[in-house]
């Protein structure tokens, strides 16, 4: 899978969490969603590309779920 498309649906998810008025609970539920539907290889690549070109790519929201919750999403 191209990391254009991944950085676009890991954007879209960060878009529809950001709604939710917890926000501590926003981030979470993202990672999650991350966690359970998308397969390991595509974490992996998501996660390598952020590593080596930053989070400038991903909303704010996005970029807040990467960074609290990587473990997670590893």
């Amino acid at each position: 899978m191209h990391i254009e498309h991944l950085i676009k649906m890991a954007n879209q998810i960060g878009d529809f969490f950001e709604a939710m008025p917890d926000r501590v609970q926003a981030l979470e539920d993202a990672a999650q969603h991350i966690k359970r539907f998308w397969e390991p290889r595509m974490r992996k690549e998501f996660l390598a590309h952020i590593d080596s070109t930053g989070a400038s790519e991903l909303n704010e929201t996005m970029a807040q779920v990467v960074a609290r919750h990587r473990s997670m999403l590893g």
